[in-house]
């Protein structure tokens, strides 16, 4: 059994074994791939073994893997951290990798001296197999931490309800192997605290720090007490120990919060759209590929119902409505028309969309939401997105940005065919509140599976629904 601590004292080899087993990984699934395709693609093997050409491929991307993982912060400490993070930095950086590989081919003009077929084995197997190698780290050392090795110990300085969520999160994830000693404050036992060790008054930290084994003190004042947190972040400079804050921002309004970096400069995002990046280009992507596959498959339904509204009524077959999108861009909204061409200016009321009149073909387009299906349109020329919170008119965004809390936050990512609140049922004259509410809660948690998600639900549970009209 290793003794308390053996694995902290021990970090750098074990960062050194971690490093040399990425290694072993990357060379052992190229020479194994190698040798999966080589009966298959008849490649010559010499001195019983691999080309030259494929052992240089191996050499020169095993350096570049050397150089590349430690520049994405492969071997950053992903203690407390997602899997998820984690495996996306390994992804950037072994996919950095693979592509310095075949730029030097390109460069080179050698590529065709290797298999096609092999490398992209050889990427998808790697990447795997690095995953695998995390996922058994990580177990291992949750494994130790939930026994009580490998731990950091911390000291909070402060009290209140940031203090309390910070002892909650540490005490529920023992295998992020944590261990709070106490804390310090200048009154004692608040019954946030309760449970922990007092250790004095915030004045006697530092000749605490000094004189126990304390590995990070957490800074938990409220941002108001910025010349406190200056005080204690100069007076622990003389002490080797980490110091973090954890900034009290419970009293804003928070959408996608993080902390970042800007040329350098610690910024904290408060409140910001998720679509940013790598995201952009996914959504982008997503939005145009499927769009352009639903709108070939739906073009029959399409001139179907064209016909339909012409042989029915006279006026146009569509029906423009302008809409507030993504970051207050006004757009065109397109609909199949439901109502008679000279009915009567509704009022700008919000709702009593059954009170409104309709063409015949209208009430069965409206009841099944088959008059949304032009908006795949707006899709394709950027208007819109196929998930996102529904738009509203201009003189509704007027109204009701002043009327429920952080309504425009919604308009931080584009406007949807079908979104959140849609297939959970908060459509046409539903409550207000609550769908924006699910709007919010889209932008905070978006994601490309989420989005897959939604479509999903709404092919699930269909076009029709007791809301609509």
């Amino acid at each position: 059994m290793f003794p308390t601590g053996y694995a902290k004292q021990h970090a750098d080899f074990l960062l050194l074994m971690i490093k040399l087993l990425d290694v072993s990984v990357i060379f052992f699934c190229g020479i194994g791939t190698f040798f999966i395709l080589e009966p298959s693609k008849n490649i010559p093997i010499y001195s019983g073994f691999m080309p030259q050409s494929y052992m240089s491929a191996l050499v020169l991307t095993f350096l570049l893997s050397a150089l590349l993982f430690p520049v994405f912060n492969v071997y950053k400490s992903w203690r407390g951290e997602s899997i998820k993070e984690e495996i996306y930095s390994l992804l950037l950086a072994w996919w950095c990798s693979m592509l310095g590989l075949m730029a030097f081919l390109v460069f080179t003009k050698t590529a065709e001296t290797l298999s096609r077929h092999w490398m992209g084995l050889w990427f998808v197997v790697t990447f795997l197999s690095l995953i695998l190698l995390r996922l058994v780290v990580r177990a291992s050392l949750h494994t130790l931490r939930k026994r009580g090795l490998n731990q950091r110990h911390i000291v909070l300085v402060g009290t209140g309800d940031l203090s309390k969520q910070v002892v909650t999160k540490i005490s529920s994830a023992p295998w992020m192997g944590l261990k709070i000693s106490g804390y310090f404050a200048d009154y004692e036992k608040p019954k946030s605290m309760s449970g922990l060790r007092h250790l004095g008054s915030v004045d006697g930290v530092v000749a605490y720090a000094e004189t126990h084994e304390v590995d990070q003190v957490w800074l938990t004042f409220p941002l108001k007490e910025i010349d406190k947190i200056e005080q204690l972040s100069y007076q622990l400079s003389s002490v080797a120990v980490n110091v973090i804050l954890v900034p009290d921002i419970t009293s804003l309004r928070v959408l996608n919060s993080s902390v970042s970096l800007f040329d350098g400069l610690p910024v904290i995002d408060i409140s910001v759209t998720p679509i940013t990046g790598s995201n952009a280009g996914i959504k982008w992507l997503e939005d145009k590929i499927l769009s352009f596959i639903i709108l070939t498959l739906i073009s029959p339904v399409m001139l179907l119902i064209a016909l339909l509204i012409k042989l029915t009524s006279t006026g146009p077959v569509l029906y423009r409505q302008e809409r507030v999108g993504w970051n207050g861009k006004r757009f065109q909204m397109l609909k199949f028309r439901t109502m008679p061409v000279n009915s009567p200016e509704q009022q700008q009321v919000w709702g009593n969309a059954k009170e409104k009149p309709k063409t015949r073909i209208g009430t069965v387009l409206r009841k099944t939401s088959l008059d949304e299906l032009p908006q795949f349109i707006n899709v394709l020329k950027g208007d819109m997105s196929i998930v996102g919170p529904r738009p509203e008119r201009p003189v509704f965004v007027e109204q009701f940005k002043y009327e429920f809390d952080s309504y425009m936050q919604k308009l931080i990512v584009q406007a949807g065919i079908t979104g959140w609140a849609q297939v959970n049922g908060f459509r046409g004259d539903t409550c207000l509140k609550t769908r924006v509410e699910y709007d919010l809660y889209y932008v905070e948690n978006w994601s490309l599976w989420f989005d897959l998600k939604i479509i999903a639900l709404t092919l699930i549970k269909g076009f029709r629904h007791e809301h609509a009209c």
